[in-house]
């Protein structure tokens, strides 16, 4: 894509960076190096396409979504630095951008997305629809963080659409849930988790709606919660294997970060709708087998089964995903540990994973230049955990 950015934008981040406090607390800290990574990512922001420059389609979800978790965070910090204008011109140019997605799925299960360029088809992604559910789903949840942060309603209905074709790709297959691509040939982990989030999410914002959405979003975690992908340790496996008998287990593929994340964040949304605790009681046992999983022996997360610093342009996402949703936990269920993973990691950003333009990397540890170096996706996923602590009040 072409990469006009605003930079606008990235001069009045960087003018009120500069006119803040000095860094008298934790949480003047926090708000100080948010602010920056906010910049930071916006440097990679391409006007006419409403994406972020160097990552993929479904990765700018993602880049609006922890720009709305920062927005609704940072207070009017945030606002002078025209959020609602970023939301609103990605909503109008990234459905429309002429490009169609491909995904295959490694060995391991790592998902690596290509895309092309066709002008000839006019349709592009449009009303942030695509061949891939879990793409959409993630689209639904930057539309939800989006009426979130302006509570304009047009985001709210483009969620209610993207879910309504998600919905299309539900059926008995595996005893329910819903498969990875409109081809009908994976049901994984990730989809599921989204389409869990999605349907709870809506039963929070649209009351009238939320008997029926509370009750899509319980039959969907009791069936994902029986389906096989959760093991023995309480960890999320990428998705489910079908036998020739139709029968469905466990493929015993990664346990991939994300994918211990996304089910934090719907159960969250679920225990509110549903007014029932022990939603949490689930997720903060898979939080904590997760961070076990995920943290090194100086409680750095790094991506599961290894693959840093070469995790695929997809893969770069995960660990920020995973940050971000435990987060939503610890507002509502605090556990030090939690508390501690998030802070550690914030710090460990900051101090050893940023280049001079504030820029981070993906491997948390550092340096930042690891792999391919800095990205809008390794950053915005970096950016999850520097948000986080903000929202915890680090």
């Amino acid at each position: 894509m072409v990469s006009l950015r605003w930079g606008g934008f990235a001069a009045r981040a960087i003018y009120l960076v500069s006119s803040l406090p000095s860094q008298y607390s934790e949480r003047a800290t926090a708000a100080r190096n948010s602010l920056e990574a906010a910049a930071a990512l916006q440097g990679w922001y391409d006007g006419p396409s409403g994406l972020w420059a160097t990552t993929g389609w479904w990765n700018s979800a993602n880049c609006l979504t922890v720009l709305g978790d920062w927005a609704l965070n940072a207070g009017s910090t945030a606002q002078s630095l025209s959020v609602p204008d970023i939301i609103a011109n990605t909503f109008d140019n990234a459905q429309r951008v002429l490009v169609t997605a491909q995904k295959t799925v490694s060995a391991t299960g790592l998902t690596t997305s290509t895309y092309q360029f066709h002008p000839q088809d006019k349709r592009g992604f449009s009303e942030f629809i695509n061949e891939y559910y879990d793409d959409e789903g993630w689209w639904a949840l930057a539309m939800i963080r989006s009426w979130d942060v302006t509570h304009e309603q047009t985001y709210l209905d483009m969620a209610e659409r993207i879910f309504q074709d998600m919905q299309a790709g539900t059926d008995d297959t595996c005893g329910g849930g819903i498969w990875w691509s409109k081809a009908k040939q994976y049901k994984n982990a990730i989809a599921n988790e989204l389409y869990l989030s999605v349907a709870a999410s809506l039963a929070n914002r649209i009351p009238s709606q939320k008997q029926r959405y509370t009750q899509l979003a319980r039959d969907q975690w009791t069936w994902f919660n029986q389906s096989g992908m959760i093991n023995g340790d309480n960890l999320i496996n990428d998705g489910l294997s079908i036998n020739a008998d139709g029968s469905c287990v466990n493929n015993g593929l990664t346990t991939w970060s994300y994918n211990q994340g996304v089910v934090l964040g719907g159960l969250v949304e679920l225990a509110a709708a549903a007014g029932d605790s022990s939603y949490l009681d689930e997720a903060t046992g898979i939080a904590r087998a997760a961070i076990e999983l995920l943290s090194d022996e100086n409680g750095v997360i790094r991506e599961a089964d290894r693959c840093e610093p070469d995790c695929g342009a997809d893969g770069t996402q995960f660990k920020g995903i995973f940050v971000r949703n435990l987060q939503y936990l610890q507002r509502v269920a605090p556990q030090d540990v939690f508390g501690t993973a998030i802070r550690k990691n914030a710090d460990s950003i900051w101090a050893y994973n940023r280049n001079d333009r504030n820029q981070f990397g993906i491997q948390w540890a550092g340096p930042a230049d690891a792999g391919a170096g800095p990205s809008a996706s390794t950053h915005s996923s970096a950016m999850d955990v520097i948000v986080a602590a903000l929202a915890i009040g680090a």
